[in-house]
Formats: structure tokens, sequence, C-alpha cells
């Protein structure tokens, strides 16, 4: 079966979470994706615990699970040889995908205007934290602080204190998501026009569009979002996290009048049925009631009482708890794969359910400049040439494994 991105070439120079998670995706449905990493450490990620292992062999686990169906190699972009291997790798390319800060790919002779006078078909990609330009572009940073200048950062939390999230919003879902739709949107244009074009994506901005609903709101009212009591943040008692007798948690979502009327029923409190968005004192009381009423039940018994009756109840799950969901299962969101080094190990699944061309883990991630002779090979170098980029240090082969930091 041929995956929809079979036949493009991707040569990725980021490294540790928002970029390799983009070309994660990319090559999960088929893009040949070419890790580039630099003879000293390469993407550090490689050599962060915790660790999986088999025998003296050991795995970054976070590096395995963003650089599946990859290859990897070696390559000193400082060298001017090096630069000159990269420039024939990007003849072959469709896609380039850099995430170093702005202007250090002008310094290294690969940025955009350079490669596309080589390649005018190159689609290619800077991801960044605040973009190509304004004031804040040389900044250092991280997910916090384009969450911090995006406006996100204030919006978790209670009206004393925000709270940090416990994902990496601007870094997935600002920085590693949105560079694989533009690439997309990309190919498909030069798909149109035969024209390659030049991608800047910054997190910060991606994070942004997150609050298409909330700044709306703003817009038109003028006020300020008070932190804890909008109805998505904690200012509706039916709209929350709950503890149950169990100890567990389950997430309550009774934003309608239907479902709210349904849950005051099933906790025998139908006075409080006129009460749905409360405030004040009358507030806390409500919340005081749903917190007793919830940790009458296991969570279980409330899951089963939510089949029966409209309620918009499911489990709050830790981590340890997802994997043995049935609907999780159903939508095969765990996939197992063996590993040749380490044995069997677990990743996320593909986010997308194509019916015809459903993306797949092909083969393990990379080693440490694993590809760098068949790449090179590849692109035309006979095997002495590559082996006197090895002598120079241009190129490595293989790594000698490091340890862990």
């Amino acid at each position: 079966m041929r995956l929809p991105l079979e036949g493009i070439r991707i040569l990725d120079l980021s490294r540790l979470l928002p970029g390799p998670f983009a070309t994660m995706l990319l090559a999960d449905f088929g893009a040949e994706v070419i890790k580039i990493e630099d003879p000293n450490q390469g993407d550090y990620l490689r050599w962060r615990a915790p660790y999986v292992s088999k025998g003296e062999h050991k795995e970054s686990i976070a590096f395995l699970a963003l650089n599946r169906n990859k290859k990897a190699m070696i390559l000193n972009l400082k060298d001017p040889e090096g630069q000159k291997i990269f420039y024939r790798l990007a003849e072959t390319a469709d896609v380039i995908l850099e995430t170093f800060r702005p202007g250090v790919v002008k310094k290294l002779c690969i940025d955009y205007d350079t490669i596309q006078k080589i390649n005018p078909k190159i689609i290619y990609c800077s991801l960044t934290g605040y973009g190509q330009n304004g004031p804040y572009k040389d900044l250092p940073g991280h997910d916090v602080n384009y969450l911090g200048v995006g406006g996100l950062a204030t919006l978790t939390g209670t009206p004393d204190q925000p709270m940090l999230m416990g994902v990496q919003v601007a870094d997935i879902g600002g920085g590693g998501l949105n560079a694989t739709i533009a690439i997309l949107m990309a190919i498909i244009a030069r798909e149109k026009t035969g024209k390659g074009q030049y991608i800047d994506v910054a997190m910060m901005d991606g994070a942004m569009t997150w609050l298409a609903y909330a700044f709306s709101r703003y817009w038109a009212s003028k006020q300020v979002p008070i932190r804890g009591n909008d109805r998505l943040t904690g200012g509706r008692p039916g709209y929350g996290i709950y503890k149950t007798k169990d100890g567990k948690y389950i997430a309550v979502g009774a934003l309608e009048q239907k479902f709210w009327e349904n849950l005051c029923k099933v906790i025998n409190r139908e006075d409080l049925i006129p009460h749905s968005q409360p405030t004040g004192d009358l507030k806390e009381e409500i919340t005081h009631i749903l917190k007793n009423a919830f940790l009458a039940k296991t969570r279980e018994e409330w899951l089963e009482l939510s089949k029966q009756i409209d309620i918009c109840i499911s489990p709050a799950y830790e981590l340890d708890e997802i994997m043995a969901d049935p609907h999780v299962q159903a939508r095969e969101m765990f996939l197992d794969f063996e590993d040749s080094r380490v044995g069997k190990i677990k990743y996320i699944g593909m986010p997308f359910k194509l019916s015809e061309t459903p993306g797949c883990i092909r083969f393990r991630a990379p080693g440490y400049g694993e590809h760098t002779d068949e790449i090179l090979l590849s692109i035309g170098y006979t095997k002495e040439e590559v082996n006197a980029f090895h002598q120079k240090g241009v190129t490595r082969p293989k790594s000698i494994e490091r340890k862990g930091e």
C-alpha cells in the first residue's frame, strides 16, 4: 500500500520536541525523513533519561517516541565540504525543516535564498519560538515563554495565581502541528504552481490561534477574563474535575441546561436546577455540594450511571490508566513495536485515521549517524569519498553509543 507522502524527501535539521514531532507525523504517513545531526552530540534528546534497554544497550525513550520512521546522518554544516554535501542533498529534497535561531542558517550558508537557487521547488520551513521578524525574534525561549507572550499562560489557574499547563501547548500545538499543516499546504500549492516557498512558523503565533474563542469574547465585551471564573475555567460548578469515593477523578461537563438538569436530578438536588450559572457565595456552596455528591460513589459507579442518563461524565485518567480504556484501545491510540535494539516498546498511535492510506510504524528510530554512509552513497558519492569525509571530520559513520546525561 502506498502511503500518502511516499516519494517526499524531508531534510530535518531540528532537535528536541517541536520539529521532530512535525517530521514524525510526516514520516508516519510515508515521507522519507533524513535527520541531519552535528558531529558533537546531535539531537540532545538522544541522551536524555529515562532510558529503555536490552542488555548493555540503552536508548532515550523520548527520542525513540519522536523519531520513529526516520533515517539519520551526521554532517558538519560548519565545514564548507559539509555544506556542499548538504547542497547535493537539497537537490534531491522536497522539504527542509530547521529550528535554529533566526540568522543561523544564513551563517551556515544553507538559508532559503541559497537553497532555492539550487532547488527552486524546495519547501523550506523555519520553526522558531517568535518567528523571523519582530523585536523578540532573537530571544531564547521555552513553551512557557511563548504561552506567556501569546496570552495563554494567564488563562489557567486560580484568580490569585496562573498555573503551568501539563503539556507543551506552544511546542506541539503551536509549533509541531502548525509546521506539519504548513508543509502539507505548501506541497499542495507546489502541485498547482510548480514552485516551492519559504514557511515561517512561530510557536508563539501558533499558540495565539488557540485564543480564537477567548479573544473574540474579549474583543466584543472589552472585559479581560477573570482566571478561574470563565465557564470553561472553573466559573461553573457543572464543568470541572471531581474526586470520587475511590480516590479517582471524573470530568464533568454539564454546561448545557439539559445536562445540568440531569445532573441535579441524579444527585437528588432538583432545587439547584435554576442555578446553573451561580456566582459568589452561591457558586462556592454549589461546588461544595457537588464535591460531596461525587464522593458518594466510585468512579465506575458514576460512569455506569452516565450511560443511563445524559450527564456528560467521563473518567479523568492518570497516565497509568489510559492504556486499559476500551475506547482508547478501539481507536488504536497505543501501538506495540518491536525495536531490534531495546525490545518491545509502546508508541502513541496516529491521530489521523485515513481509510485508504493509514499511517504506520515502518521502522525504529535511527541510531546516531546510522544511515550516513547509505545516504551519501545514494546521492552519488563513492565509498572512497565517503571514507575521506569521515577522516576529515566532515561526516561520521554510525557513532559509537554515547552514555546518557
